[in-house]
């Protein structure tokens, strides 16, 4: 039986553009998605969109449309962004839909009725940008939001709570027995800046607006966007409805379950969704993810509302999709803040695609045209010293590939590809296979060198087809590399390639002009 593999990106809030920023966040998800299938698991990949709440009401208002139609044509726009960004998920789920609402109104009336919620009036600041609730003491004496930092204003209304304050202990030791549940430092912050100040009950319905998910025992409350928003990890896998399959298999104890979410987000994926869990009796997920913010060179964040985050359309069209989601994976390191300016993003692309396996492939093809015909020569045991210590160092990359990869270290995996690519062109460097052409006696060498060459092609295109979704592809159908040796498990299998016919092909990745492609780069993002 296949191991089973769950994954989600957060659901992205239905009121506006998808930019880079949301890209990265995707993207990562996708490559991880599709590493999992690679190695033999069976994978489930869940995005969707977060469609209610007083902001999008508002958004549609103001273009004439109702929520419905002004979510509709979100969600529509979402779904053609992850087309064009080659985003594989199994299911889109919005919030908006009868399944989830369903599900919300179930596991409201089920917490209610065992006591984990219950009615009063809050009041306090409320940030309509973020929907979220703050204290006199977050918001300051400026009254802004911390997280935003824009205006808060003051609201009191009935509403019902989730009470957080009965589960700190168990969240406690919950963090304590699960010491890797969001990796990289991020728990602490949560525990210094929200538990120990001491963690007050949620605030979990409005009645200020309607659009939402009306709680059914209690019509004029609409579901506060978080819980309603949080629980759509559950919805989408049929929880409480007649046909639970899914849930059954991707939320079970022998699945593994990584949930990606950004900074801003971090407090409800690791504090509001675990109680949430408890309440319920549920598992949590293995790991929530914090991922970082894509920044300026002068730190300034990416972002819809100051302008300078743009689509990641205009990205592909000149440079292709494996670019920018090769510099999403090597250049912004998962889980850390990272900066996207058009010298690194420039840098990158040329120095691993262009000069390292992009040259590799296209060059080692014109040496197998000029001197075999483009037939790979048969695999024989090596002779030469450089190709003996050349595979033990290929093995202990690829090793390290995997190990990196399996602890989501994406970046660090990736940097051994790169590395691979190196010892590739340094071998024909040391080699020199054209010096071994001009001597009939060194026939055998010249042959070893070039299915050597080989194979280390089929190693760098397997190990990045997770991220390079097109190119990859493109080198291995260069080398007819057939589909039974195009999988993570066939790199445990050398030499057999011996006797196919390569094809000749263009260059993977064109250079990319400094001067011209700097222009182009600086008008689309301020950060240089």
């Amino acid at each position: 039986m296949k191991r089973t593999f769950y994954i989600t990106t957060p659901i992205y809030y239905a009121s506006g553009r998808i930019h880079i920023g949301h890209a990265y966040c995707s993207i990562m998800a996708d490559i991880i998605a599709r590493y999992k299938k690679d190695c033999g698991y069976d994978v489930y990949f869940l995005t969707g969109a977060d469609e209610h709440g007083q902001k999008i009401a508002e958004k549609a208002k103001a273009e004439n449309l109702s929520p419905q139609e002004y979510v509709d044509k979100i969600s529509d726009s979402f779904k053609a962004n992850w087309k064009d960004l080659k985003i594989k998920y199994d299911q889109f789920i919005r919030t908006s839909s009868k399944k989830h609402e369903e599900c919300v109104q179930k596991v409201f009336e089920r917490l209610l009725a065992q006591g984990d919620i219950y009615k009063s009036t809050y009041s306090g600041w409320y940030c309509t940008p973020c929907e979220s609730f703050w204290t006199e003491t977050q918001v300051g004496e400026e009254h802004l939001c911390p997280d935003c930092h824009r205006p808060v204003h003051k609201d009191e209304e009935e509403s019902y709570f989730l009470n957080v304050k009965k589960y700190v202990p168990q969240l406690l030791k919950f963090y304590e027995e699960h010491p890797n549940f969001v990796p990289g430092g991020k728990l602490e912050e949560m525990i210094n800046t929200f538990i120990k100040p001491g963690l007050e009950d949620l605030c979990i319905t409005r009645t200020s607006f309607s659009w939402g998910v009306p709680v059914k025992s209690d019509p004029k409350h609409v579901v506060y966007v978080w819980i309603d928003a949080l629980l759509n990890y559950l919805s989408a896998l049929g929880y409480l409805s007649e046909d639970d399959t899914l849930f059954q298999k991707y939320w079970s104890k022998d699945t593994e379950v990584l949930q990606l979410a950004g900074r801003e987000i971090n407090r409800f994926h690791t504090i509001y969704w675990p109680i949430l869990l408890f309440a319920l009796n549920l598992r949590c997920p293995d790991t929530v993810y914090i991922h970082g913010l894509l920044l300026t060179r002068s730190g300034v964040k990416l972002s819809k509302s100051l302008g300078n985050a743009p689509s990641p359309q205009p990205i592909i069209e000149r440079y292709g999709l494996d670019a920018l989601r090769y510099y999403d994976a090597s250049e912004v390191k998962f889980g850390e803040d990272g900066t996207f300016t058009p010298n690194q993003f420039i840098d990158r692309i040329n120095a691993d695609l262009v000069n390292n396996y992009g040259n590799l492939v296209n060059r080692t093809l014109g040496m197998m045209s000029k001197y075999t015909s483009g037939i790979i020569p048969m695999y024989n045991e090596p002779v030469l010293d450089e190709t003996k210590k050349l595979l033990v160092s290929l093995k202990e990359d690829k090793d390290c590939y995997f190990s990196e990869f399996d602890k989501y270290n994406v970046t660090k995996a990736l940097q051994y590809v790169a590395k691979i690519g190196d010892l590739g062109n340094k071998y024909i460097d040391s080699t020199t296979p054209w010096i071994l052409a001009k001597d009939p006696s060194k026939k055998k060498e010249l042959e070893e060198v070039l299915y050597t060459l080989c194979e280390i092609i089929r190693t760098m295109s397997v190990l990045y087809k997770p991220v390079l979704v097109e190119k990859a592809q493109i080198a291995l159908e260069f080398y007819n590399i057939p589909s039974e040796l195009q999988t993570m498990d066939s790199l445990n299998e050398y030499g057999k390639l011996g006797g196919i016919q390569t094809n000749t092909g263009s260059p993977l990745f064109p250079r990319l002009d400094r001067n011209t492609e700097t222009e182009f780069l600086v008008k689309l993002i301020d950060g240089e």
